[in-house]
């Protein structure tokens, strides 16, 4: 408008801004009401909003525990002297598309395969070639459930914790066999990791007997301990519970003595020791408590004797303070159900420990999420995930924690 003024009436300078108000009172009056209005609406809204939200919390059945907290917060949190937090940068994508959720890994040195399970239900055999390009990837056996843990057996067969039906046996001809789904009278609800000591005993978890894989995050709000650590004899065919009451186990390794078996609960951000000889057998001791993450799968490498340690997510404040107050955690089980689960799944590597359970090297990145376990082949780092449509492989002698 001034625009125009200025070109019909040469001469005539206007200011550069109009205010309207200067020229409409009522509209300046208009604004005002309006802004009255507002701020009432809200100090009548805003009491009622409260209202409503404390009656949801209040009628809300779910009812979240305490947690240990003097276990989980007795140590400084593990600092391993030597880092890449720039893991996926350094990393190839490998079979992209064609392994979806490759969650565990077993590898076959005889024929440089890993085998691992996906989501989709397939366990599916991965050539190792140094070439990316030359990666190619077989279906092997659909299980009909969710394989999580895999473990190469004594003779080449492969025993599976599937999240859904058991544990699992999977013949050198591709047949699946049921080994065990109950113990003491109870279904498994989530059987996550496996193993296999020379002696040919099965060790495995069996995360949650209340809650399934799709139903997991429920277990990490409630705060409960519903997971078991057991062992399965293969000859006798019997299932027994090693310790009960823990908080998530997940991930389980045979040590390369066969004296003990290192489990982690990722519930407690710790990894323990069940031994399974000498005069301590049964006991539990400690192996590494205060993880920068929630610990997931865990693997022997007998080349560098090394543990590697998946962590799906880091451990940042606000996980701190929704594990301190079972409120905090009834909130974000109130916003799951209905609005849908907050993400915090991110900074998520591996994390690689001695023998003794001392931390040596911790690799990761800040835009990874769900990494939940890895192995070594060679030179290279193969890294698994719950979500990603493919597997990572990082170079480890080229690209090094510093």
């Amino acid at each position: 408008m001034n625009e125009m003024l200025a070109h019909t009436q040469p001469g005539i300078q206007f200011q550069s801004s109009f205010n309207p108000s200067v020229y409409c009172p009522s509209l300046l009056s208009s604004r005002m009401l309006l802004r009255r209005v507002g701020l009432t609406a809200l100090s009548v809204l805003a009491p009622v909003a409260l209202a409503v939200a404390l009656a949801v919390y209040r009628l809300d059945p779910f009812d979240p525990a305490p947690l240990p907290l003097e276990e989980i917060f007795s140590h400084e949190v593990v600092v391993a002297p030597r880092v890449n937090g720039r893991l996926l940068l350094d990393s190839e994508l490998l079979a992209s598309g064609q392994l979806l959720g490759a969650e565990d890994f077993a590898f076959d040195s005889d024929s440089q395969v890993i085998y691992t399970g996906c989501a989709d239900g397939w366990i599916k055999k991965v050539s190792v070639n140094h070439s990316a390009a030359d990666i190619v990837v077989h279906n092997l056996v659909n299980t009909g459930g969710r394989p999580l843990g895999i473990a190469l057996g004594l003779n080449r067969e492969l025993i599976v914790a599937d999240a859904d039906k058991g544990l699992l046996h999977v013949t050198t001809d591709s047949e699946v066999k049921l080994l065990t789904d109950e113990a003491e009278g109870r279904k498994f609800k989530l059987t996550d990791g496996v193993d296999i000591a020379k002696d040919g005993t099965v060790y495995f978890t069996d995360a949650s007997w209340k809650y399934s894989l799709h139903d997991s995050v429920w277990e990490f709000l409630e705060g409960r301990p519903h997971g078991k650590l057991l062992s399965f004899n293969p000859i006798t065919g019997e299932t027994r519970v090693l310790a009960r009451d823990l908080y998530f186990p997940n991930g389980v390794v045979v040590s390369p003595d066969q004296k003990y078996i290192v489990f982690c609960e990722t519930i407690m951000r710790r990894c323990r020791k069940y031994i399974t000889q000498g005069e301590n057998a049964g006991s539990i001791d400690p192996f590494v408590d205060n993880l920068p993450g929630l610990p997931d799968n865990i693997r022997y490498d007998g080349a560098n004797q090394l543990y590697w340690i998946g962590l799906p997510m880091s451990v940042k404040p606000y996980w701190d303070i929704a594990q301190s107050y079972p409120m905090v955690r009834k909130v974000v089980g109130i916003i799951t159900r209905h609005i849908g689960r907050p993400r915090f799944e991110k900074n998520s590597g591996v994390l690689a420990l001695d023998l003794e359970g001392m931390p040596v090297a911790h690799y990761y990145d800040p835009g990874l999420g769900l990494i939940t376990g890895a192995i070594t082949v060679g030179e290279h780092l193969y890294l698994g995930s719950l979500g990603y449509p493919h597997i990572l492989r990082v170079n480890i002698s080229q690209h090094p924690a510093l």
